[in-house]
């Protein structure tokens, strides 16, 4: 059953009339994406820190922002990082859409979190949001003195397209060799540009991102003959060993709660760590709507103390 505060959420969505993100320019669905935030998510909790950085990137500088969380007197230095990409279908999103979320993972897990703001489509197609991601992660080992973060105890995450590209980070750094990702934080990534799984047909309408604007964002980003690249569907990656542990969040009225799930699967049957949570009565991108969404809280702190646990032991 749906959540009542999902339910009322998108009851008050349709009263109030608001376009369908596919029905927006990408320019314009940015703006409406930033403004409508202040809807749904609580008021920035204050951190002891932030910085606005930048990374070198292959096509020019990455716009980051560092948070530090407010630290104990017992804390040791250097602090633990979680390397942050924000959702919003390779189209919209920035640093300041997800910046509520980065500064409650940041103070509840004790862990610094650098954000990153990598090139979107449809200005910047597949692979540059990958080759953006990736080269903020490797900045951020590179500094991670003058940062006053431990490049042993970085960590990837992000949420939807975000949750993709944290994915497709950790691959690369293993393939690589020279970059050990500690941990992966996956909510509700896509990892299957196909969009075949039976949750998109049982979720594609209805609750807030359905199959039109799945299949807009996905315009934005790709060409169809590039799908089955696994830097665009990790899924599809034929090698899913000897990846850091992940903790996969999906929800249960999102159309890619099953791509979430059977890439937590692919994982564990690869012989690397991953855990699978569900919140069954979600939807998605829920957990940057703790304002009207209790849950969205409740998830925040697992992802956090999980956090935690692995990088501060």
């Amino acid at each position: 059953m749906l959540h009542p505060h999902a339910k009322a959420l998108l009851a008050l969505i349709e009263e109030r009339g608001l376009p369908p993100m596919q029905s927006l320019p990408p320019v314009e669905a940015r703006l409406f994406y930033r403004d409508r935030r202040a809807l749904t998510q609580p008021e920035p909790p204050p951190v002891a820190e932030i910085a606005e950085l930048s990374a070198d990137g292959p096509h020019g500088a990455i716009p980051l922002r560092l948070y530090r969380p407010t630290r104990r007197s017992d804390d040791p230095a250097p602090t633990p990082v979680l390397v942050y990409f924000h959702g919003g279908g390779w189209t919209i999103g920035d640093l300041d859409t997800h910046d509520v979320l980065c500064r409650q993972l940041a103070n509840a897990s004790g862990c610094a979190l650098v954000s990153v703001d990598y090139r979107m489509g449809p200005e910047h197609r597949f692979p540059a949001a990958v080759e953006d991601s990736l080269a903020a992660t490797y900045w951020v080992h590179r500094h991670a003195a003058e940062l006053g973060v431990d490049p042993a105890r970085l960590a990837v995450g992000g949420d939807s397209a975000g949750g993709n590209l944290a994915a497709v980070v950790a691959l690369l750094a293993r393939d690589a060799g020279d970059l050990a990702v500690a941990w992966q934080l996956l909510i509700y990534p896509a990892t299957d540009m196909r969009c075949g799984h039976p949750s998109h047909a049982a979720n594609g309408k209805g609750y807030l991102l359905e199959t039109p604007t799945i299949d807009y964002f996905r315009g934005n980003y790709i060409e169809e003959a590039h799908w089955l690249d696994w830097r665009a569907s990790p899924l599809l990656r034929d090698d899913l060993t000897n990846l850091p542990p992940a903790l996969v969040l999906t929800a249960g009225f999102d159309p890619l709660r099953d791509e979430g799930l059977a890439y937590a699967n692919a994982l564990a049957a690869a012989g690397s760590r991953a855990t699978y949570i569900c919140f069954e009565r979600q939807i998605h991108g829920f957990i940057t709507m703790g304002k009207v969404l209790d849950e969205a809280n409740t998830a925040v702190a697992m992802c956090a103390a999980e956090l935690a646990r692995v990088l501060r032991g």
